[in-house]
């Protein structure tokens, strides 16, 4: 077994309105800086692709004020997505995963999957290795979760599933349960919005946020009347509904900002869009929560509710008032991922937990009885 306790790892974990990095050695956290981007900085850029040199550059400086020099660095860790559907676990980023990170072969053109690329790249140019953890895509979907009522569209996950299953493990942990033998209903709630449905340890359901499902959140959409939605593209175009999708819509498209202390502070002055805006959110959030524990059959163990958002109080009331009758609920403000991401990696490197390769293939690619 390798000796880590003085490994360095830089974890990357690019969100939709910030860059996130902490430096580990072994175990311990020697710095963790998160730098806030508002939508219109990055809506410059005209694909995802595009911001990473600015991302890269936010890191560089961060390390620079921290006086660390890259090539110090032994490990680099991305947050990942938009690849093919992936499963759970640690996977070692290749030259395979980073081109389809890039393609957006898995069909999502979420932030996080310039984790994957920028670890890439940090890793060719100091000749390090380069791992990712729980990637957006990783699919446990059971079957009802898929089909749609369109002949060869599925619905596929896409979901913050790095920071739930953090946040799902850690609770169950603190019950003295294993998240093998639990049932939890986990949101983040933060720049975008995922609601997902864990089953004995398995995502087995939850709404495709970047992909215009759920609640609308700061930067995104959410599920919009289909008939309703053709008619903005006939307006406007593809593209601007697919930006909406991910990077345009919610706030940033009712406020021009996706600054959610801005746009809470006008609710505590009474600012009437602003509270009915806000407050819509919540409630549509309650509903996300409502189906997933019909997909759970009422057998729900706990309510978490994560994220950067949850440092409003008012967030936590709302969804209590509507849902506290369905679990338990708790609260754990801001996300575990920066840690998951240097542990796992850590175990992997240490032989305890398996290191995976990439498939180039998506976990599941349809009912073969439905091409019928």
């Amino acid at each position: 077994m390798q000796n880590t306790d003085k490994l360095k790892i830089l974890v990357i974990n690019p969100g939709s309105t910030s860059t996130k990095v902490s430096l580990f050695e072994g175990e311990n956290c020697l710095f963790e800086k998160s730098l806030f981007h508002d939508a219109p900085e990055l809506l410059k850029y005209p694909h995802v692709n595009d911001q990473t040199p600015f991302r890269y550059q936010v890191i560089e400086n961060m390390l620079k004020a921290y006086g660390i020099r890259p090539e110090e660095i032994d490990v680099f860790v991305g947050r990942g997505g938009s690849a093919y559907s992936q499963p759970g676990g640690v996977t070692l980023i290749d030259e395979k995963l980073y081109d389809d990170t890039v393609r957006a072969v898995g069909g999502s053109e979420h932030p996080a999957k310039l984790g994957v690329m920028l670890a890439w790249q940090f890793s060719q140019n100091f000749k390090k290795a380069a791992y990712t953890l729980n990637p957006t895509n990783v699919d446990e979907y059971c079957d009802l979760a898929r089909l749609t009522g369109i002949k060869g569209v599925y619905r596929i996950s896409h979901s913050h599933v790095l920071n739930q299953k953090a946040v799902a493990e850690f609770h169950a942990g603190k019950l003295g349960k294993k998240y093998e033998e639990m049932n939890f209903i986990v949101a983040h709630i933060d720049g975008g919005i995922t609601v997902s449905a864990h089953q004995n340890g398995k995502m087995i359901d939850g709404n495709m946020g970047a992909d215009g499902e759920g609640s609308f959140t700061p930067t995104r959409i959410g599920s919009v009347p289909v008939l309703s939605l053709l008619d903005y593209v006939e307006k406007h175009s593809v593209r601007e509904a697919r930006l909406m999708c991910s990077r345009a819509g919610g706030f940033v498209s009712l406020f021009g900002t996706a600054d959610s202390d801005y746009i809470h502070k006008k609710v505590d002055e009474g600012d009437p869009k602003a509270t009915l805006v806000w407050n819509t959110m919540i409630y549509q959030i309650c509903k996300q929560i409502g189906e997933m524990s019909a997909v759970l059959c009422g057998k729900v163990d706990g309510i978490l509710l994560t994220g950067g958002l949850m440092r409003f109080q008012d967030i936590y009331e709302g969804i209590k008032t509507r849902c506290g009758w369905i679990a338990p609920i708790s609260v754990y403000p801001g996300e575990m991922e920066q840690e998951a991401l240097a542990y796992s990696v850590l175990k992997a490197i240490r032989g305890e937990v398996p290191t995976l390769t990439y498939a180039g293939k998506p976990v599941w690619d349809g009912f073969d009885f439905m091409n019928d």
